[in-house]
């Protein structure tokens, strides 16, 4: 899947949350709610991490799925796709300009 796409589809499922939930009018709660969204997201993959490592107490390592930590990183990127569109940052074009400034730091 590419950046455009994902983007897309990012904002294709915003409109239907719109209609489902209704519109923020305070584009600032917007923000803070997508940047806490995320905080969230960044938490439960440092979790899957602890398990990963097997750094959880064994009654939780007993009753974890291995399949769980793909759909994490998955949460997670869906969650910085959200915010960026909520603040109008072009992820691709952001990649891009890091990228380009990684190489000409190496």
């Amino acid at each position: 899947m590419t950046f455009k796409e994902l983007s897309d589809f990012i904002k294709e499922y915003s409109q239907k949350l719109e209609n489902k939930f209704g519109k923020y009018n305070d584009n600032e709660k917007l923000i803070l709610s997508s940047a806490v969204k995320l905080t969230e997201e960044i938490g439960e993959l440092c979790a899957e991490v602890m398990f990963f490592n097997s750094r959880q107490r064994q009654e939780k390592l007993n009753n974890h799925a291995a399949e769980n930590l793909p759909a994490e990183f998955a949460d997670v990127i869906w969650a910085v796709f959200m915010l960026a569109k909520d603040m109008d940052v072009d992820l691709d074009k952001a990649v891009k300009m890091k990228i380009k400034k990684i190489k000409a730091r190496y």
